[in-house]
């Protein structure tokens, strides 16, 4: 899961959020956030998980990570972790994440925005020291329960794993796969591991001509020069 999931927005230029766990990979509810290394995952935060016991992924995205206790009867200051903080208040099923094993079912008695954060009441935390037992964890949804993304906007996890495909006069060549999404004061980057390295191609329409996130693939027309400033 991220706290990586902003979706980023070619028409304006801007990354959205629900992020993925930065413990079970590194997704969330956003998509240009580059989080810190997962708690536990594959290194490079794409693909399913492999140890036993460990949750997929493919299941549960990231919306927030708990602080520290707030309050006498076991409510949580959290990290938002998703660009829709609205969520707190219109669900009431979550997820709290339970290294090493599978996630367990939380009911989210209420929640509020306080200094930036996201002030939680968990059902079942009644006092200081529960609440102080989950710091650090991550509150998850499953990815199904994602808020969808408008055309042109896509995830960070999404973006991640798709292959690259140079289209051009003489034809279609597969470049390599998006290992990465590196956000820049500018236009972000796609880290695409090939054969011979790793390329840098700019996350711009004029060049990323075509994504399917379904299928895994971004088309590209990159100037004439490009490549060859990677080689």
């Amino acid at each position: 899961m991220l706290r990586g999931g902003e979706p980023f927005d070619f028409a304006q230029g801007r990354e959205p959020v629900e992020r993925r766990s930065r413990t079970v990979s590194k997704v969330g509810e956003t998509g240009a956030y580059s989080p810190p290394a997962p708690l536990w995952a594959n290194p490079a935060g794409v693909g399913p998980e492999s140890a036993a016991g460990v949750p997929s992924e493919d299941k549960y995205l990231a919306v927030a990570r708990i602080i520290r206790p707030q309050g006498r009867r076991g409510e949580v200051a959290a990290e938002i972790l998703t660009d829709f903080p609205e969520r707190f208040t219109a669900a009431r099923r979550a997820y709290l994440e339970n290294p090493p094993g599978e996630p367990e079912a939380v009911e989210i008695e209420s929640a509020w925005p306080h200094k930036g954060r996201i002030v939680l009441k968990l059902a079942g935390v009644g006092s200081i020291g529960a609440a102080e037992s989950l710091r650090g964890r991550h509150v998850l949804i499953q990815k199904a329960d994602r808020i969808p993304l408008p055309a042109g906007h896509y995830y960070l996890w999404e973006l991640e794993g798709c292959r690259v495909i140079r289209r051009s006069a003489l034809g279609a060549e597969e470049l390599g796969t998006v290992t990465a999404v590196e956000p820049t004061p500018g236009v972000n980057l796609l880290h695409v591991s090939t054969g011979k390295g790793e390329i840098l191609i700019p996350f711009a329409q004029t060049i990323c001509t075509r994504i399917d996130a379904g299928a895994k693939t971004i088309w590209i027309e990159p100037p004439e020069d490009l490549l060859e400033l990677n080689s």
